[in-house]
Parts: C-alpha cells; structure tokens; sequence
C-alpha cells in the first residue's frame, strides 16, 4: 500500500506564498506522474500540476506562471510552490501519484485559503 501525506497549507492574504510537499511512503523514483489538483467547495476535483519520472511538467491555466511542481527523488517528495495566491485558489490541495501505470493513490488533503 502506498501512502501519501501531504503538508504546508494554511491561511495566506492574496498575492502569497505557499509550499506544499507531498512525501510518498515508497520510492517516487518510477512513480510516473505524480500530480496536485485541487478541491474548492461546491466544484469538482480538478488538476493542478503534474510532473513525470522525466521531470516533465504540465499545468492547468489557473496555475501557469505562479505554481511550480517539482520532485526529489531522494526524499520521496514532491513540492507545489505557489506564488501570487489568489481567493480563488482556495481548496483543498490533493496529492495523487500512479504506479505502474494503473494503481492511484491519494493522499488525505491539505487545506489553502487565500483572504482578499
């Protein structure tokens, strides 16, 4: 079984920071990709950023030029640095890595709010 826990949200004014880091219980080193999204009350599961074993990146429009995702693979870690926050990035951040292709797994959820 692999376990995600995710850590460093909180509440920031808007145009803040943030860094999320999701540890992984196994080896990310294979895992391909590993992903944020994000939950805001009300709306449906969405995605964030992902990042493959490559360390190719994508991101959804919202998050382009101010999240950053990127891995370490010595620590089984994955990051979300977000920057210019925005109200409307408030949600719950959700971290989800797939193996082998098939099995996804996630994580429990870590809360942002963002005040105007």
């Amino acid at each position: 079984q692999v376990q995600l826990v995710e850590s460093g949200g909180g509440l920031v004014q808007a145009g803040g920071s943030l860094r999320l880091s999701c540890v992984v219980s196994i080896s990310i080193f294979n895992i391909n990709p590993i992903s944020w999204y994000r939950q805001a009350p009300g709306k449906e599961r969405e995605l964030v950023a992902q990042i493959t074993s490559a360390d190719r990146t994508n991101y959804a429009d919202s998050a382009k030029g101010r999240f950053t995702i990127s891995r370490d693979n010595a620590k089984n870690t994955v990051y979300l640095q977000m920057n210019s926050l925005k109200p409307e990035d408030t949600a719950i951040y959700y971290c989800r890595a797939i193996r082998g292709g098939v099995l996804s797994y996630w994580g429990q959820g870590t809360q942002v709010t963002v005040s105007s």
